[in-house]
């Protein structure tokens, strides 16, 4: 019998031939991820317990980007504990302050391999899965355990297969497909399970669409979101660390819980409601609602081709009177690239207003907060209550076409109809 891509890399981490759904496993980890929230509280629980260093300064990578800049002293004393734990334990990848988001440094930087076991103080560290690794988000103390220990257990999850056909329309892109599968199958579809993304539609993606799906697969409750690593996975690979990859994806046999079929040239652009993930509608459905604020950035949607989605609706035009558009790119790499290629300028043109690399107004930490009765709507990846400061705010999700043809509007738009409007 075969097995998943999922029931693969465990397999490879416990050094057995086959696992299969349901048992559980002890595996050696791969790469450990920490950030500002976490890592210092980590840190100094691992001297509690008498542990003066972690398995593997190679394989631990720690990375200050949700209080950036440090919003107040209290944060700045937090990201000065980090600095001192990083030097004092010999941490070989330290992103500090300004560098940008966690799951946008790690595949940019060549940390992540297919089939590689890796965990992080993030729930969103599913994101890795886009280049074939298994990423999950673990929490304080399990993290303690495997910076002491460089392993833990696992229970070996069943696993929904998507299988994409077809091609998406204009103006509809891959962000709109995490959302509708949200908005299909809900918020807990996957819980504990491992979700695979296949077919032709899903090997036609390139990597930075691959990451936004990965990326928000946590939101359906999934313990990986994994797609093959084949000839797109060895270019980035190729171009993000200089070593590319063999394909590595699940067996022909391998046996699922489920298998859905899905048709790319069915969806309309989507948009998730207030104030759940999965209060997913075509963005018609929302069409009209004035905003106050649209958002450009975060781990799911920061990157340079979503940057350039924007720009390409908002060039030569400005937003509208009483909207603020706040654009955060993933990393300083993004915001240079952003910069050479005139993308920021189109951007900064159009209205909006540059914060630095790092998660921004995702996290809700500080920047880009807002008041009662205010709307927003962002290309980030939760929209609970109070997430963006005050609980009588609305939170919208979308692609950054529909942020762009929003914040323009001054109200929720679809990109289809901004287009068509200005022929």
């Amino acid at each position: 019998m075969g097995m998943t891509q999922a029931e693969k890399i465990l397999a490879r981490a416990s050094g057995r031939e086959t696992v299969t759904a349901g048992e559980f496993v002890v595996g050696e980890i791969d790469l450990a991820l920490l950030h500002d929230i976490f890592a210092a509280g980590v840190f100094d629980m691992l001297v509690d317990v008498g542990v003066d260093d972690v398995f593997d300064p190679g394989k631990t990578v720690v990375v200050v980007d949700h209080l950036v800049p440090a919003p107040s002293a209290e944060a700045a004393a937090i990201h000065q504990r980090i600095r001192d734990h990083v030097a004092r334990l010999g941490i070989e990848s330290f992103y500090d302050s300004g560098q940008g988001i966690c799951h946008q440094l790690l595949p940019e930087n060549g940390h992540i391999r297919p089939g590689a076991l890796v965990v992080g103080t993030d729930s969103h560290t599913t994101t890795y899965g886009a280049l074939g690794a298994g990423g999950t988000g673990i929490g304080t103390s399990d993290m303690v355990y495997a910076l002491a220990t460089g392993r833990l257990w696992f229970r070996v999850p069943e696993t929904i297969r998507f299988v994409f056909s077809g091609e998406l329309q204009p103006s509809v892109t891959w962000k709109d497909v995490i959302l509708y599968l949200a908005g299909r199958f809900g918020a807990d579809a996957a819980q504990y399970k491992a979700m695979e993304f296949g077919g032709d539609g899903a090997s036609r993606a390139d990597m930075s669409s691959r990451l936004t799906v990965s990326n928000m697969a946590v939101e359906m409750g999934a313990k990986f979101g994994l797609f093959a690593a084949d000839e797109v996975t060895d270019a980035y690979l190729l171009d993000h660390g200089g070593v590319g990859c063999d394909p590595f994806g699940p067996d022909d046999d391998a046996v699922y819980e489920a298998v859905h079929e899905i048709s790319l040239a069915d969806l309309a652009p989507q948009i998730a409601m207030p104030s759940e993930v999965d209060n997913v509608s075509p963005v018609g459905d929302a069409a009209g609602l004035a905003i106050n604020q649209a958002f450009l950035g975060s781990c799911t949607n920061g990157r340079i081709e979503d940057l350039r989605a924007a720009a390409e609706v908002l060039e030569g035009r400005h937003i509208a009177p009483g909207v603020r558009l706040l654009v955060v790119p993933a990393s300083r790499s993004v915001m240079k690239e952003a910069m050479d290629t005139g993308v920021l300028a189109t951007l900064v043109d159009a209205g909006a207003s540059v914060l630095a690399p790092g998660c921004g107004p995702c996290f809700g930490g500080h920047g880009g907060l807002m008041g009662p009765g205010e709307r927003c709507i962002g290309t980030h990846n939760r929209n609970f209550i109070g997430r963006m400061g005050s609980a009588e705010a609305e939170i919208f999700l979308a692609s950054p076409a529909t942020v762009a043809a929003s914040a323009l509007m001054g109200v929720i738009a679809d990109p289809r109809e901004v287009e068509v409007k200005d022929a």
